[in-house]
């Protein structure tokens, strides 16, 4: 009779939906990021690790105190980025006629180093080589040897020219083979910088990788605009996902998961707790085992209820006795 009935609630467990998993409060973030708007804007954004060089126009185009005004854009942005070398690597070319690096990618990894090389460069006056320094930049910046990660590390190489004239070579080809490459290009025009220059060398789409100042004056306006940028959203953040349990997210996309012992539902989103029923579905001869084993361990259990009796029989007979004498 035991037999049969361990047998019957087992196949029950087949018949049965499987039970949706109890609430366990908020899903776990994986991989989380701040999200925008939070407290305070460092609190609440966090940019992805980074490949980061600056291309920067120091031509005779540019007067020496609209230069400084770069360098200053160039700190700026470098305050907002989380700078080391397992984050974000910076460096800076300077180019005109000629195209020289300032400092590679490997060669600092802190904001203080950086702002203090940055505020150290000089103009070099004369052309404007724009597709040589972008060439320049896929040879000799953005290789392993001068500290850019491995593309299998899949960290973004990303190079913001910064010009206020028009190219006096060919743009066109090169950035386009550096975009092939996996440089992903922003293109900053000031004054009289040639406007169809600059979309031909930026990346898709041009609206988020063209900006245009009409003067230096106000280029440090465009700080907050690179900060947005860069600025990584958490999308497993409380109301930003459908997750019952976990939501695992790499910036750009989450997928739901769930705790140990529970399943993903066709759903993709919520989870059920369907151990048993994974189990019998498995192997459904499993039942029986499991009925047999109940019976083995009901039968055990009635032996030693058996012995514990005859056991506390002797036991009051012998207080019985030692009462009597």
């Amino acid at each position: 009779m035991g037999r049969a009935l361990g047998i019957l609630r087992c196949c029950l467990a087949l018949a049965l939906p499987p039970l949706p998993a109890a609430p366990r409060g908020p899903a776990l973030r994986l991989r989380r990021q701040p999200r925008p708007g939070g407290r305070s804007a460092d609190a609440a954004c966090k940019n992805r690790p980074l490949d980061l060089l600056f291309i920067v126009d120091s031509s005779r185009s540019v007067r020496p105190e609209e230069f400084e005004k770069v360098k200053l854009l160039l700190s700026e942005v470098i305050n907002t980025l989380d700078v080391g070398e397992r984050m974000t690597r910076v460096a800076v070319m300077n180019y005109a006629s000629t195209v020289k690096v300032e400092f590679p990618l490997r060669t600092h990894f802190d904001k203080a180093s950086l702002k203090e090389a940055v505020s150290c460069i000089v103009p070099l006056s004369a052309g404007t080589m724009t597709g040589l320094a972008i060439q320049t930049a896929m040879e000799e910046v953005f290789t392993e040897e001068m500290g850019a990660r491995p593309a299998t590390f899949s960290i973004p190489r990303v190079a913001i020219v910064v010009t206020a004239g028009r190219p006096q070579d060919q743009v066109q080809g090169v950035a386009a083979s550096a975009r092939t490459a996996g440089i992903e290009i922003y293109a900053v025009g000031v004054g009289r910088a040639d406007v169809q220059s600059l979309r031909m060398m930026a990346s898709e789409p041009l609206d988020e990788h063209v900006f245009y100042v009409e003067t230096y004056g106000v280029i440090e306006k465009l700080t907050s605009r690179f900060r947005e940028t860069f600025c990584a959203v958490d999308l497993c953040a409380p109301g930003g996902h459908e997750c019952d349990q976990i939501c695992v997210s790499d910036n750009r996309s989450y997928v739901c998961d769930c705790y140990e012992g529970y399943t993903l539902n066709p759903d993709k989103k919520t989870c059920s707790g369907a151990i048993m029923s994974s189990l019998v579905t498995e192997e459904p001869c499993k039942c029986e085992a499991i009925a047999a084993l109940q019976d083995s361990v009901t039968s055990r259990l009635e032996d030693l209820s058996t012995k514990l009796e005859e056991v506390s029989e002797k036991l009051q007979a012998y207080q019985d006795r030692q009462q009597i004498v």
